[in-house]
């Protein structure tokens, strides 16, 4: 029996799903039970292996010594796919990583579902390569390349924002404007989409995008603004010099703010550094903590926890903020206000690029009957009330925020392909 999935291969996070003609479509557990597994592959020096996902992301955060490598799809339709990186020492192309990853996809779900999978629908953004119509062809062109190369027999595509919109579709008995949401990892995406129960029976759906936008900024944005906001200052960001003559540098805060910039920190010049403002500063005992916690490598650690701490803020108006480590003590309270306060640039630019999506289609706030969000940063409460502000006439349809492409995308494979073949 041959099986065909739907494929969400994501910068942050891929799913894969299969719907069948009974129960409806569902996400494969591709990582511990999970459906998301992180889009990263980390080469492990030590034991020579190549570990996935959230496996690999642990390896790294634990100071393994090996390449890690993410954002993986965004080489797609650049001068960068052709080159090559060395792993030790062996050099892989670009395409080829972009397959290991996929094939271990394809593995994975074959192991839950007992069977080969040979057909795929892969989802697309509008645009890989904004203004470019033969790198954006190009772009299509690699991934499905990295693909067939990996065992899929038959391959089809459809866009991202039309993938999230097809459960929705199904609910609809005529025909409305939808406005795609998608806040993602690291960019914020916005499609401006025609949908219907006819609609939804077309094989192309090009011409029910109206128009699209997006902006680089995401979650992993948001996590870093609470940090400097919030944590940061607990360890010195704002404070002065013992002379008041200026603040403490900014920099090194930023870099454990941000998670892939943390591992910079982890080297014998920055902690030289920061030995050096710890002398400086009016208050030595918050940089000492800074200090500690970088000797300690528990800069991701952190990182997660004020990740923890922007989700549950989704949920709740305070939360009580705690972290330890041996020489380093935080307990702060956090409110959704405060979160709000923190985002407020962000939130705008995210308004505008939306401003834009609309301009380039043509139409009014008015005009938009559905909100579509999907992604996990439009759960955050700043988010939907300034979507909500924006549209106050039209219904915000929640969607599975992690899943609701990948869903989309298994359940075109059914119709593309129908049920499984023998």
């Amino acid at each position: 029996m041959s099986l065909a999935c739907g494929l969400d291969f994501g910068t942050s996070n891929s799913t894969m799903g299969i719907a069948t003609q009974v129960g409806g479509p569902r996400l494969l557990a591709l990582e511990t039970g999970k459906p998301t597994i992180p889009s990263v592959l980390f080469f492990g020096f030590e034991d020579d292996a190549i570990h996935f996902g959230r496996a690999g992301v642990a390896e790294y955060v634990s100071g393994a010594d090996g390449r890690l490598m993410r954002s993986l799809k965004s080489v797609l339709g650049t001068s960068l796919i052709g080159d090559s990186t060395r792993v030790k020492a062996r050099r892989y192309a670009f395409t080829e990583i972009l397959g290991i990853f996929i094939a271990e996809l394809k593995r994975r779900a074959e192991t839950e579902l007992g069977a080969p999978v040979d057909d795929v629908v892969l989802g697309r953004p509008v645009h890989f390569v904004d203004d470019d119509p033969l790198a954006d062809m190009q772009a299509q062109g690699q991934l499905e390349d990295a693909v067939r190369a990996q065992g899929f027999r038959h391959i089809a595509f459809q866009f991202e924002p039309i993938a999230a919109a097809l459960d929705y579709e199904r609910q609809v008995n005529d025909e409305q404007l939808a406005l795609i949401v998608d806040l993602g990892g690291g960019t914020s995406d916005f499609s401006l989409v025609r949908v219907s129960p006819d609609r939804a029976r077309k094989p192309d759906r090009a011409d029910d995008i109206l128009a699209t936008a997006g902006v680089h900024v995401g979650g992993t944005d948001f996590d870093r603004l609470l940090s400097m906001a919030k944590v940061m200052p607990q360890l010195g960001l704002g404070s002065p010099t013992r002379d008041g003559k200026r603040y403490l540098p900014v920099a090194p805060y930023y870099d454990l703010a941000t998670w892939h910039r943390i591992n910079r920190l982890y080297h014998a010049k920055p902690l030289r550094d920061l030995l050096e403002t710890r002398n400086e500063a009016e208050r030595p005992d918050l940089v000492a903590q800074f200090i500690a916690l970088v000797e300690e490598r528990q800069g991701h650690r952190l990182a997660g926890a004020v990740e923890e701490a922007k989700i549950a803020l989704s949920d709740m108006a305070h939360y009580r903020f705690q972290f330890a480590s041996r020489g380093a003590s935080i307990d702060i309270a956090m409110t959704t206000e405060e979160l709000a306060r923190a985002l407020d640039a962000s939130v705008e630019r995210i308004a505008a690029t939306i401003g834009e999506t609309l301009r380039r289609a043509g139409v009014g706030a008015d005009a938009v009957d559905s909100l579509i969000l999907t992604g996990g940063s439009t759960l955050v409460p700043a988010i939907v009330a300034r979507l909500r502000l924006m549209f106050p006439a039209a219904a915000m349809v929640r969607t599975d925020v992690l899943g609701s492409v990948g869903l989309g995308l298994a359940m075109e494979a059914a119709r593309r392909f129908g049920p499984p073949r023998p």
